[in-house]
C-alpha cells in the first residue's frame, strides 16, 4: 500500500512503524488523517508481514497534539454526532480491538484525541518529556473519542474525573504513577523499549496474543460476558496450528516455531 500523505509507514521485522506525519500541525488529527488512519489499519490488518503495530507522532514535540479544532466550529449536533460515531467505528475502536498488538510510542504531547488514539492501543510507552490531557472542557466540549470510557478502566474514576474536569495535563512521570502508560524511557530509546515488548510478542502464538485481546476488551465492554468469552476463546485456541505446535514443542523441550 502507499503510504498516505499524513503518515510514515515502514515495515521492518514483522514490525510496521506508523507515523502520523504532520509535525507543522503538531500531528493533530483532522478528518483527512483519521480517514488514512482507518485504510492504513485494514491494510495492516491483513498484511501477513505484519505482526505488530509501532504508533508515533513526527519530531519530536507531538504524538498527536489532539484533533484539529479548526474542523469544529460550525458543526450542528448532528454533524459534531456523525463525527465521533465515525472516528468510534473507523478509528479508535478498530484499534482498541485490532487482532495485532498495537503500541503507542508517545513522544511529546499527546492532549485531547492524541490521547484518546493512544489510550485506545494496548499499551502505551512514553518519552520522559511527554505530556498527556483531555482538555476538551476548556473548548465547552467533552472527549469524543473514547476518552470518557477509557481513561477510568486504566486510571479509575476519580483520576479521570479530575483529569477531564480540570483539564490538566499529566507529565510522564505522573502518567506512570496514575497507570496510564505502561513505561517511561529516555527519548531516545523510546522506541526501542517499543521493539523490545513486540519481539517478547512475537516468540508466542499470534493466535493466542489474538483471543487474549479479545477477551480482556469483552470482560471490560461487557464484564457480565468476559468469563463467556474467555471460556469460548479458550476452546477456540484448541483448534488452531499454533496449539499444536506450542504442546508439541512443550513435550520436546524445544522453543516453538509460529
Amino acid at each position: 500500500m502507499d503510504t498516505a500523505k499524513n503518515f510514515l509507514l515502514d515495515i521492518k521485522d514483522r514490525t510496521a512503524y506508523l507515523t502520523v506525519n504532520r509535525p507543522e500541525k503538531l500531528n493533530a488529527l483532522n478528518r483527512d488523517t483519521l480517514s488514512e488512519l482507518s485504510k492504513l489499519l485494514g491494510f495492516l490488518e491483513q498484511e501477513q508481514r505484519v505482526l505488530g503495530i509501532i504508533l508515533t507522532g513526527a519530531g519530536d514535540r507531538a504524538f498527536v497534539a489532539g484533533a484539529d479544532i479548526a474542523e469544529f466550529k460550525g458543526l450542528s449536533e448532528a454533524e459534531a454526532f456523525d463525527l465521533a460515531t465515525w472516528g468510534h467505528r473507523h478509528v479508535m475502536d478498530v484499534i482498541y480491538n485490532f487482532p495485532k498488538p498495537i503500541i503507542a510510542a508517545v513522544n511529546g504531547f499527546a492532549l485531547g484525541g492524541g490521547l484518546e488514539l493512544a489510550m485506545a492501543c494496548h499499551l502505551r510507552v512514553a518519552s520522559d518529556q511527554a505530556k498527556m490531557g483531555l482538555p476538551e472542557v476548556s473548548l465547552g466540549i467533552i472527549p469524543g473519542y473514547g476518552g470518557t470510557q477509557r481513561l477510568p478502566e486504566l486510571v479509575g474514576r476519580g483520576k479521570a474525573l479530575e483529569m477531564i474536569l480540570t483539564g490538566d495535563m499529566l507529565d510522564a512521570s505522573a502518567s506512570l504513577q496514575w497507570g496510564l502508560v505502561n513505561y517511561v524511557v529516555p527519548a531516545d530509546e523510546l522506541i526501542r523499549k517499543c521493539d523490545e515488548l513486540l519481539q517478547k510478542m512475537y516468540l508466542k502464538s499470534p493466535k493466542a496474543l489474538s483471543l487474549a485481546i479479545r477477551s480482556v476488551n469483552k470482560g471490560l465492554q461487557s464484564p457480565k460476558e468476559g468469563y463467556d468469552e474467555e471460556i469460548k476463546a479458550f476452546a477456540e485456541a484448541f483448534g488452531t496450528a499454533d496449539f499444536v505446535e506450542g504442546v508439541a514443542a512443550f513435550l520436546e523441550k524445544r522453543k516453538p516455531k509460529f
